[in-house]
């Protein structure tokens, strides 16, 4: 499974939003000022802010001074949301919905013949793995650091069980 660059980027991008935001006292933060710091395409982050906008995870402000503010607190922002606002859903099957055939929405297999692989499960379970955890993450933990204290955590806790 690989996170596309869109998703990527719209994390960075949000996250260095939320630190600037607070320190600039809840003003709005210019795009330049993010693509500069974060080396993203300014045309690139305007095209991933307007869906951003259009999913309410930020709001705009026009004229002098305007840029970009958090919809919401970043401790309510999830990781995940950002990158289903940005990307298509998180998946790591090849699976996809069949168009037209047996039903309208009705599965369609990765195999000749709308067949599943016989690691669909493995796969399918994985990205509700890698959704759960991104859910469970919020921009606010990110800027904490509290990610290397879950790595630690999660690290010593193997060590006590091996």
């Amino acid at each position: 499974m690989r996170l596309s660059t869109k998703g990527r980027y719209a994390v960075m991008a949000m996250t260095d939003l939320a630190r600037r935001q607070d320190e600039a006292e809840g003003r709005a933060v210019a795009l330049a000022e993010i693509a500069a710091r974060q080396q993203i395409s300014l045309s690139y982050l305007e095209q991933l802010f307007a869906r951003l906008r259009r999913k309410g995870l930020v709001v705009s402000a026009r004229g002098p001074g305007g840029g970009y503010r958090l919809a919401r607190e970043a401790r309510d922002t999830a990781i995940a949301d950002i990158v289903l606002a940005v990307d298509e859903p998180l998946r790591a099957t090849r699976c996809g919905l069949s168009k037209a055939g047996v039903g309208k929405g009705a599965p369609k297999g990765c195999m000749a013949g709308g067949a599943q692989c016989l690691t669909h499960d493995l796969w399918e379970e994985m990205g509700r793995q890698i959704h759960g955890y991104l859910a469970s993450v919020s921009v606010a933990d990110v800027l904490d650091g509290k990610l290397k204290d879950r790595a630690r955590a999660n690290k010593a806790g193997e060590m006590a069980a091996a």
